[in-house]
């Protein structure tokens, strides 16, 4: 039976690629920058390849958040700084809080039914996400909110799970499931930690070496999986 479902917040309940797209382009915009389609996909791919080296040990934290303006220019060939850049586009992005599909209506459901306690699991940084949480009306759904940066670890890492473990109060494993969108972070990083897993995967990804228990196409699918494992 489940009781303790992880759930991820960006890009599974709340609309990041929108917001993120929003708040580059801003960005952009107060630094002189081109905000061309171009420039803002750029960001984009360079981010995600620094999330991901996040993801494996590679970078930390800081380096991330800095060092992807850095990348993307030089790369450009751009003299802005870096520092300021990262500063402007986290406030900016602190007031994006689009949901996706579905997203607040399945932590309404999930709350209503009072079987399971809810948490968040998230890599990103407290300074955006807890603005967020707070526009968009989710922070009540949740038990806890563990971030990366305030647990000392990052998904998809045991050490993350395994301290969130730690504060929950009368916690098993066999009882715990997350839901989340990336299969490096959410889903390796239940693998790892040795509870059932379920990817988002509205774009239907194929699945190579990372394969996850459950797998849906659309929030309103979770539900029913739910109660198939209850």
């Amino acid at each position: 039976m489940i009781k303790n479902i992880f759930l991820d917040l960006d890009d599974t309940i709340l609309d990041f690629r929108k917001g993120e797209r929003a708040a580059i382009s801003k960005t952009f915009c107060r630094l002189n920058i081109p905000d061309s389609e171009e420039t803002i996909e750029r960001y984009i791919q360079i981010n995600l390849d620094c999330w991901r080296a996040l993801e494996r040990g590679e970078m930390t934290k800081a380096q991330v958040l800095v060092g992807r303006f850095e990348l993307l220019f030089k790369e450009l060939n751009i003299d802005t700084d870096a520092i300021v850049a990262q500063e402007i586009y986290e406030n900016y992005l602190a007031g994006e809080h689009d949901f996706i599909p579905g997203g607040k209506e399945l932590l309404e459901e999930l709350y209503a039914s009072g079987k399971y306690r809810i948490f968040m699991a998230t890599n990103g940084i407290p300074s955006v996400q807890y603005p967020r949480i707070k526009d968009s009306g989710i922070g009540n759904y949740f038990d806890r909110f563990f971030i990366s940066e305030e647990i000392g670890y990052a998904k998809p890492s045991k050490e993350f799970f395994d301290e969130c473990f730690k504060r929950i109060d009368g916690f098993k494993k066999s009882e715990t499931i997350i839901v989340g969108d990336s299969l490096t972070s959410d889903i390796r990083g239940g693998i790892n930690a040795g509870i059932l897993t379920c990817h988002f995967n509205p774009r239907g990804r194929q699945y190579g070496s990372v394969i996850p228990n459950y797998s849906i196409t659309s929030l309103d699918e979770l539900i029913p999986i739910l109660n198939s494992i209850n």
